[in-house]
């Protein structure tokens, strides 16, 4: 590897024919512009200059695919330098990809599925009940005016679909530092965005989780839950990732949520029937609790 980051560059590889072709086909005329932006962000950051160039244009090309801007200042998409360790333990720079919480609801609003989405914090006292059988909660919104007085103590994310089913997700602000504890080497580092800019990690972290777990995924959320903090080992191949301070994401299990959401929508017994037909025994428990509010509507 440490050859190949001397003899490649990112000039180089986007000068291949492979990527040429590659970023025409997604980006048409504009590809020549992008293939120009990708060099001067690499010059704008001397860290990010020092790593592997395969890393830095799989990312570049990633961002194009998913039409997600690689600008700091917008928070879609960022291309991050870290220091990723080898099997003889030595360490060599590569670029990471990341997409921030504007870059998943671009992405969730593009698909035409979604009604409502959003992601934002939860002060002390905003919080009024919590149903521990449902997860439902109910919160009791302080004025804007005052909010900047009272403790952040977690983050929420919340989607309404098109077709009525909704979903919240809620994380303590101990749940969401365990989490960045897990997954990111970098936490506890100065230059880590969980120390930089807390809010908008706390915001991608939770809004990504809620998103994964019960929204339907379009082609493009799918490719961004699976690149989301992945490093790029070839720039004309990016299927081969690897994950530089996290786990890569588990496999979603589309026909499991597609039953659940079938049964949770139901509004009627016909729907409710249809979702059973299609259900194994584990989801019983989710059946009677759906038949029971059926019948008393």
């Amino acid at each position: 590897m440490s050859d190949l980051i001397k003899t490649v560059t990112v000039k180089s590889l986007l000068e291949t024919t492979a990527v040429k072709d590659r970023l025409f086909d997604i980006l048409g005329k504009r590809a020549s512009t992008f293939a120009t932006s990708v060099i001067q962000i690499m010059n704008n950051n001397t860290s990010l200059a020092a790593c592997d160039p395969n890393s830095i244009v799989g990312a570049a090309m990633t961002s194009a695919t998913l039409n997600l801007p690689l600008n700091n200042s917008l928070g879609y998409a960022y291309i991050i330098p870290f220091n990723e360790k080898q099997s003889n333990g030595q360490y060599i720079k590569k670029a990471q990809f990341q997409i921030g919480y504007k870059g998943f609801i671009q992405l969730a609003q593009r698909s035409g599925q979604f009604k409502t989405i959003h992601s934002d914090d939860v002060k002390q006292g905003e919080i009024t009940s919590r149903d521990r059988l449902t997860g439902e909660m109910d919160f009791q919104w302080h004025e804007d005016d005052v909010r900047a007085k009272f403790e952040t103590v977690g983050y929420f994310a919340y989607f309404k679909l098109l077709n009525g089913y909704e979903a919240t997700l809620f994380m303590s602000m101990a749940q969401l530092n365990a989490h960045g504890k897990k997954f990111s080497s970098s936490f506890s580092k100065s230059f880590s965005l969980w120390k930089t800019d807390i809010d908008s990690m706390a915001k991608k972290t939770v809004l990504k989780l809620l998103l994964s777990k019960y929204a339907p995924l379009s082609i493009d959320m799918q490719t961004a839950v699976q690149t989301d903090q992945a490093s790029f080992n070839d720039a004309e191949n990016t299927q081969d990732i690897s994950y530089i301070d996290n786990e890569p994401p588990k496999e979603i299990d589309h026909d499991a949520e597609r039953i659940i959401t079938l049964i949770k929508t139901a509004t009627t017994q016909e729907e409710l029937d249809f979702a059973k037909g299609h259900a194994g025994e584990q989801y019983l428990d989710l059946i009677k609790s759906k038949q029971k509010e059926l019948n008393k509507q």
